[in-house]
This record gives C-alpha cells, sequence and structure tokens, in this order.
C-alpha cells in the first residue's frame, strides 16, 4: 500500500509540532517560575529550597545501577534467545528496585 503525499508531510510534521509546543510550554513554565521568585523575594517571603546532595547521589547512584544491571543481564540474554520486549517490564522493575533500596537505606540513616 503506498502512501500520499499529504500523509508524508503530516507524518513528518507531527514530530517538529510536538517538539515546538513542548519547547513552549517548559519556556513559559521557567519564565513564571522565575517571576513567582523574583515576585517573592521582593516581599521577603522567599524561602530556599534545601537540596541534599548525599540522598541525590544516593538515589542516582542507586537507580543508575539497577538499571544497568538489568540492562547488562537481558542484552546477555537477548543474544540467547529473549526479545527486547522484556525491556517495558525491566527498566520499570529495575528502578523500582532500586527506589525500595534508597527507602531502606534511608530509613536505617533517620533511626540511628
Amino acid at each position: 500500500m503506498e502512501t500520499s503525499n499529504a500523509a508524508q508531510v503530516i507524518i513528518a510534521i507531527i514530530p517538529i509540532v510536538g517538539i515546538v509546543m513542548g519547547s513552549i510550554v517548559i519556556f513559559f513554565y521557567l519564565l513564571w517560575n522565575h517571576r513567582r521568585k523574583i515576585l517573592s523575594i521582593k516581599a521577603g517571603q522567599y524561602i530556599k529550597p534545601e537540596f541534599n546532595l548525599l540522598s541525590f547521589s544516593l538515589l542516582s547512584g542507586l537507580l543508575l545501577s539497577s538499571v544497568g544491571i538489568a540492562l547488562t543481564i537481558l542484552l546477555s540474554l537477548v543474544v540467547r534467545e529473549a526479545s527486547y520486549g522484556l525491556l517495558g517490564g525491566i527498566i520499570p522493575l529495575s528502578m523500582g528496585i532500586g527506589l525500595l533500596a534508597f527507602y531502606i537505606i534511608k530509613r536505617r540513616d533517620k533511626n540511628d
């Protein structure tokens, strides 16, 4: 079945429109968030958000490690007869395991 030129143009335009619309949304979010912060600073109500670098490093390390291990195991199994369709379950599973490990480690730190 042959597609028409109009269908090919529409198919080519859809990703471009999506990227432009997403960029516009991100731009206005950043603009309005900046203006909100400026106004709250002028009003004296601004509270600087607290960022815990150690917790962020632990979380990102656990998530990246768990996804990396899962992908390494899956891609080594693909050579033997598994399919790439398993990625749809392996990646969320490994991220969930990483988040649970993060929760357990942080809960243990709070109790000590």
